[in-house]
């Protein structure tokens, strides 16, 4: 079953299964109905509802009090949808107050079912104009990366644009990406730098080698000591990157700060060594694990970013290495931009050495000669006397740039077969000039550049050459104003002139935001050209293929982002001493990794969406299987483990969402309830009345939070939400602000995640919800279309969407085919 309200051509036998699956009632056995109160909608809502829901007692923003006796319009089939939706949850009418018969609830769906289908089958479309959607920071970035071959692991061309504004969590809706004049002004900077990058220099570098054999400084605080400890000769890394303070974390090579000469693959070899892995303290104590190998990682530092023995904005791990516990030559290739200098990390290091010198002088004083005072001298004792796990590296070498072709690809794409000539001569002809710039128009517009577009650009061009600039100069010129067109920062979302069906240029662009992020390739422009792009068949066969290809990591980050919101992951940080495992393992970026790699093999795999609700399997590494308790995979990174305890299974067993719905220091049942109703089951609860208070003052009696919570829903304006929320949220208390399991909380109360839904549902924690919400499938499967399809059109739904979402949502068995169903709908292919 794959439907959550009643669709196109149910009838009441379906609409029967529907509410009895839920629970709510029993049918009847006898062979006769109950005789039903309810001859008409407006009967059975004076019957079950107005008493709740009139001009005097407005609950839920609600008044049913004098409904339209049909639908005439979106507001009403609003209210006609709302009050089936509740019904078929069995949320309506309340488990404290009257309740229809089996017969007058079944009687009730299928009036309103008809109703609704009646109007969506003959409403007129609403007559819009084409909506033009800017491109977001993301997809900016990636599109910069596809269409001039640039690698953007260290370049961010979109990094000094302001935050896109999100609704619902959502980036990239078309009506809050709005575009300011600062917006303008850093599109300018960005289309600069980026065609700099792709086109200079037209001479090839001469490949280079420096070397470091000596003078290691690092940082201020731990110089002093090294330089009377070993006189500089090794650089020694102390601390991971996620110390607060950190000492040792970033090993930088001071003497090669200014970073190298130009963008390219940079060979770097180092000799170094892992010291005192087998050290002589207590394991809990110091936080390494004896058994593991230690790993070195390269990470990029660019000096007017800030300190480079610091964190810096821009720092991806370039390489990772697993140390031998003697001196051994290691050999890496990285990739640096100009003016950024490689940096030496410890991935699975101390954490916090500035606090852990003084604690291992004052817990093991037996190991030094005398009793130091004073963060400088135990600094000393710690590090001339201890024997704290240690990276030390004693020689770099760094060769490069290292180009496997020249020209690049980037210089290929602007100047192709010209560019050998050009670069020796300075020379092009102005039919040269336009023949480059309509290629690279028609690439960066995502369909066939006009005439009149490309003279426009090219007047330009003409008006640069005459003002002193060079050949090459004002073709790069040109080619910036190409990107700073609208054609190429909006998704022009042009119509075919039937029924406001997208043409073929702007399906495939449509297809290659939603699946890439970026702009289309030329196997989707190729068939666009052909006319062959709309076809059922071929669509299918093209979003297989996109969901192949890595690039698709780029919807599946976007769109946990905005369906689980988790773009917030880390801006609520735990609190630093009660979670050190959290900033020492980078549990963070673990935590969103697996939830990458989890919804990724549900793609791939085609599997059923209820491993949403609940699964046996996840994908983790070391230190998130420490945080579960489970067993740990044999290697460093990631791997698929079977589940023997299900209060793992699913997302709500996964870190990512109990953290991301927790404030870092405590948890709340009601943030984590209105976050399973608002982004897991599509329900969001009301505001609550500006008038009442998060917690009404005579809760200040109350033990605990449930007490506390009780006596909230006493009051009646916070009883009518409260009783949706606090139950989910409840049933996931037992996990703690970074998703570990407890059973008591700090001060040693015991927790009880136990609860009952509104429609009179009882369970006992997270395990017996999972049970009811699999059963609830059909909701959570319409909650999860009706969030893609907003993602993959960029505009939220409205209700005359309902019907598409809700045949997305049945046609899908599996997570894959809810995907294509997606693209296949014809909200998708309109405008």
């Amino acid at each position: 079953m794959k439907l959550l309200t009643v669709n196109l051509g149910i009838r009441l036998s379906l609409a029967a299964f529907l509410t009895s699956a839920f629970g709510s009632f029993a049918l009847c056995d006898e062979s006769k109905p109950e005789r039903t109160k309810a001859q008409s909608v407006q009967d059975f809502l004076n019957d079950y509802c107005v008493d709740c829901h009139n001009a005097d007692d407005v609950k839920g923003n609600r008044s049913f009090e004098a409904i339209a006796g049909e639908i005439t319009d979106e507001e009403s089939l609003v209210d006609y949808q709302d009050i089936l939706d509740q019904l078929n949850l069995s949320e309506m009418p309340p488990s404290d107050a009257e309740q229809p018969s089996s017969f007058d609830r079944m009687q009730a769906i299928e009036l309103l079912t008809r109703q609704i289908e009646q109007f969506h089958a003959h409403r007129k479309p609403i007559s819009t104009q084409t909506v033009l959607r800017r491109i977001n920071a993301r997809e900016y970035r990636n599109t910069i990366r596809d269409l001039l071959k640039l690698d953007t692991t260290i370049f961010d061309p979109a990094q000094d644009f302001p935050r896109d504004q999100t609704s619902e969590h959502l980036d990239n809706n078309a009506e809050w990406l709005v575009t300011s004049s600062h917006l303008l002004e850093r599109y300018l900077l960005a289309a600069d730098l980026a065609i700099s990058k792709a086109l200079l220099p037209l001479e090839k570098p001469i490949e280079q080698t420096w070397k470091f054999t000596k003078n290691f400084r690092q940082q201020p605080e731990i110089d002093n000591v090294h330089g009377k400890f070993n006189r500089y000769e090794h650089m020694t890394l102390y601390d991971v990157v996620g110390a607060d303070k950190p000492e040792g974390a970033y090993g930088p090579i001071l003497a090669f700060a200014d970073g190298v000469p130009h963008d390219g693959v940079y060979e770097i070899r180092l000799r170094a060594e892992a010291v005192n892995r087998s050290h002589p303290y207590d394991e809990a104590f110091i936080g390494t694990d004896r058994e593991r190998p230690f790993r070195l990682g390269i990470v990029p530092g660019e000096q007017t970013a800030g300190e480079l023995h610091l964190p810096q904005p821009i720092e991806p791990l370039l390489a990772e290495i697993e140390l031998a516990d003697e001196p051994t030559w290691y050999t890496v290739r990285v990739r640096l931009d100009k003016g950024y200098t490689p940096r030496f990390t410890f991935r699975n290091g101390l954490m916090d050495v500035r606090d852990l010198w003084g604690k291992l002088v004052k817990k093991y004083p037996e190991q030094f000669d005398r009793n130091p005072k004073g963060i400088v001298e135990v600094r000393r004792a710690a590090i001339v006397d201890g024997k704290l796990p240690q990276i030390r590296i004693h020689e770099i070498e760094i060769t490069g740039p290292i180009f496997d072709r020249w020209p690049t690809a980037s210089q290929e794409l602007l100047l192709g077969d010209d560019f050998s000539r050009v670069a020796q001569s300075g020379l092009l002809s102005t039919d040269e000039m336009r023949s480059h710039v309509q290629r690279f128009a028609s690439l960066a517009y995502r369909r066939p550049a006009t005439d009149s577009e490309i003279e426009k650009v090219m007047r330009l061009i003409a008006v640069r050459l005459t003002s002193g600039r060079s050949p090459v100069e004002a073709l790069a010129d040109g080619f910036k104003t190409v990107l700073c067109s609208p054609n190429f920062l909006y998704l022009g979302e042009n119509t075919a002139g039937v029924g406001g069906e997208l043409d073929q240029y702007a399906l495939a662009s449509r297809l290659s935001y939603f699946l890439w992020s970026s702009m289309p390739d030329q196997e989707l422009i190729h068939l666009a050209q052909q006319g062959r792009l709309a076809d059922d068949a071929e669509l299918t066969r093209q979003t297989q293929r996109m969901l192949s290809d890595s690039r698709s990591d780029a919807m599946i980050d976007g769109f946990l982002d905005s369906w689980l919101a988790l773009r917030q992951l880390g801006s609520a940080p735990p609190d630093r001493d009660k979670f050190t495992d959290y900033y020492r393992h980078d549990l963070a970026a673990a935590m969103r990794e697996e939830t990458d790699l989890f919804f990724r093999h549900l793609v791939d795999e085609n599997l059923s969406l209820e491993n949403f609700i609940d699964s046996n399997f996840s994908f983790v590494n070391r230190p998130l299987a420490n945080l579960y308790g489970i067993d740990a995979p044999a290697g460093p990174g990631f791997a698929k483990v079977q589940l023997n305890d299900r209060r793992r299974g699913g997302l709500l067993g996964q870190a990512s969402v109990l953290t991301v719905s927790a404030n870092g220091f405590d948890t709340s049942p009601v943030v984590r309830g209105v976050w399973m109703l608002e982004n897991f089951l599509g329900t969001p609860p009301s505001p609550p009345p500006p008038d009442v208070e998060p917690l009404d003052p005579d809760t200040r009696g109350a033990k605990t939070i449930r007490e506390q919570l009780a006596m909230h829903r006493n009051v009646s304006t916070c009883n009518e939400c409260h009783r949706k929320i606090d139950p989910l949220g409840f049933a996931l208390e037992n996990y703690d602000p970074i998703g570990r399991w407890r059973d008591r909380y700090v001060r040693s109360a015991k927790i009880d995640s136990s609860g009952e839904l509104p429609d009179g549902e009882s369970f006992t924690g997270i395990q017996d919800l999972k049970k009811i919400m699999l059963k609830r499938e059909p909701q959570f499967a319409r909650a999860m279309a009706e969030k893609m399809l907003a993602y993959a059109t960029g505009r939220m739904m409205a209700t005359t969407d309902r019907p598409a979402i809700d045949k997305i949502a049945s046609s899908a068995n599996g997570t894959r085919e809810l995907i294509e169903q997606v693209v296949l709908s014809e909200t998708f292919r309109s405008k």
